[in-house]
């Protein structure tokens, strides 16, 4: 979620149908407009690709969090049997890595998944202080909407307007923030 200066002003196109805001996409940037984002109540396989986004980095992540898991797994283990409280059968130590797999993987699972929720939150700005920017209710139901910032276009609020007709809008709004 990009920030907005006090007074945003944009234009948003209503579409009924995935397939149509996917085609408009792309001819709406052919017609040479910058579209700040488009909003839906679920994923639409391509739309990434046809706004120019570039290739996520969260699997990065998502590894080095996983990794980082089993580091501490390892460092558990090792501590636990070695000084806090070995197993000593028979006169032995009966350290053997196979019998802390499941541990090894559940902590893995566990603080990957826990920082993947952070970067999540992080990387969208989202929290439980942040006040997200609507540009229209129906998205999270059952419409997509093409949110166009007209500080960064050269066309003219008709022109857009008119492309975003052409383009397969239901309707075209004007929203300030």
């Amino acid at each position: 979620m990009s920030e907005i200066n006090g007074n945003g002003k944009f234009l948003v196109g209503i579409y009924d149908d995935d397939d149509v805001v996917l085609k408009a996409v792309r001819d709406v940037k052919k017609a040479g407009v910058r579209i700040h984002e488009v909003y839906s109540p679920f994923p639409i396989h391509g739309l990434d690709v046809a706004l120019g986004h570039p290739r996520t980095r969260l699997g990065i992540a998502a590894f080095l969090f996983g990794l980082t898991g089993t580091t501490l797994a390892l460092l558990l283990t090792a501590y636990t049997e070695s000084f806090d409280w070995p197993m000593i059968v028979g006169g032995k130590d009966s350290y053997s890595p196979i019998i802390y797999v499941p541990i090894f993987f559940e902590l893995t699972v566990l603080i990957c998944a826990l920082g993947m929720v952070g970067t999540f939150l992080v990387s969208n700005g989202l929290g439980p202080t942040v006040k997200p920017l609507m540009y229209d209710l129906r998205t999270t139901d059952n419409k997509f909407a093409m949110a166009i910032d007209m500080s960064k276009n050269n066309l003219a609020e008709g022109d857009i307007e008119r492309i975003l007709k052409n383009s397969g809008a239901a309707e075209v709004n004007v929203k300030q923030f």
